[in-house]
């Protein structure tokens, strides 16, 4: 019946924007972590049935919400920035370190994004990369603390960059550089800079902050080229569907930016280094026992 027809589209519609609801939140709470976002909708995808080419653009594309999220909360120093580009020495040297910083992984992207998404967009492939980026933050954390102490966890006392206006170009194309590695699914972008800028010199919060201001063009520039690359695939009925996945991603790592800054002021990352360890260690175990039936 017609009748019958509407109400189980309407049901279809509901479902369709609660999983972007929940992906969304997947992606806000996540992208600024050491935890991989990218990883977590393929694996949040994975477990919800929310899979297929249509997809993949949409997580990509509510990226642009976390990001969002970060030009509202500095938007202060964002607008002082834009204004100062002109006349103010600080306000240039901050926008041409992101810009030198983000270049790298523009330059690989588009040479190697097509094939890596073909390839290592897989749960698996997240699961070893949790794994690994785990144990690499673990050892960096005891190294920090071997060198310099338990105290001081923003290592204030040896921090060659205190401020993101302390980085000078070739700090920013060491960050950038780094970056790269994110593009390997369940790396995480965030964990890449952050922990290679504290390697770098970095102090904590320098790290942090800064991993924010790179975000901007390198997801910003991600997602709008996969829309307009993937334009075929979509549909103005897509449109809720984004919508809500873009909201709720913003709203979420909005959350999130708050309470990191304030986190690593007096914390250090280890304890994301074995929630990334166990995470992919139960991906791993119930890929390979079929309790769980992951798919690409």
């Amino acid at each position: 019946m017609p009748g019958a027809f509407r109400t189980e589209g309407v049901f279809l519609d509901i479902e369709l924007l609660l999983k972007a609801a929940v992906m969304g939140v997947v992606e806000g709470l996540t992208e600024f972590l050491p935890i991989s976002s990218t990883g977590h909708l393929i694996l949040a995808s994975s477990l919800l049935g929310f899979t297929g080419d249509k997809i993949k653009v949409f997580e990509i594309a509510i990226q642009t919400g976390a990001m969002l999220a970060v030009i509202w909360e500095y938007r202060a120093r964002l607008w002082g920035t834009v204004r100062g580009l002109g006349h103010d020495p600080v306000a240039q040297r901050f926008a041409l370190n992101v810009v030198i910083a983000f270049l790298p992984a523009a330059v690989f992207g588009l040479i190697f994004g097509s094939l890596i998404k073909q390839h290592l967009f897989n749960p698996v492939v997240v699961a070893a990369a949790f794994i690994v980026g785990g144990l690499i933050i673990l050892w960096v954390e005891r190294r920090h603390k071997r060198l310099y102490g338990e105290r001081d966890l923003q290592g204030r006392r040896h921090a060659r960059i205190e401020t993101v206006d302390d980085i000078k170009p070739w700090d920013a194309l060491k960050v950038g550089l780094v970056q790269c590695a994110a593009m390997i699914p369940g790396t995480s972008r965030s964990g890449a800079t952050i922990i290679g800028a504290v390697i770098f010199g970095f102090s904590r919060k320098a790290a942090t902050e800064f991993s924010f201001y790179l975000g901007i063009p390198t997801l910003v520039g991600a997602g709008v080229y996969s829309l307009w690359k993937q334009r075929g695939l979509l549909e103005w009925s897509d449109l809720p569907m984004f919508s809500v996945g873009l909201v709720f991603a913003f709203v979420s790592a909005w959350l999130c930016i708050r309470w990191l800054i304030r986190y690593v002021s007096t914390h250090d990352f280890t304890i994301f280094a074995w929630y990334r360890i166990v995470f992919g260690a139960v991906v791993l175990l119930t890929a390979w026992t079929g309790w769980v039936a992951w798919r690409a």
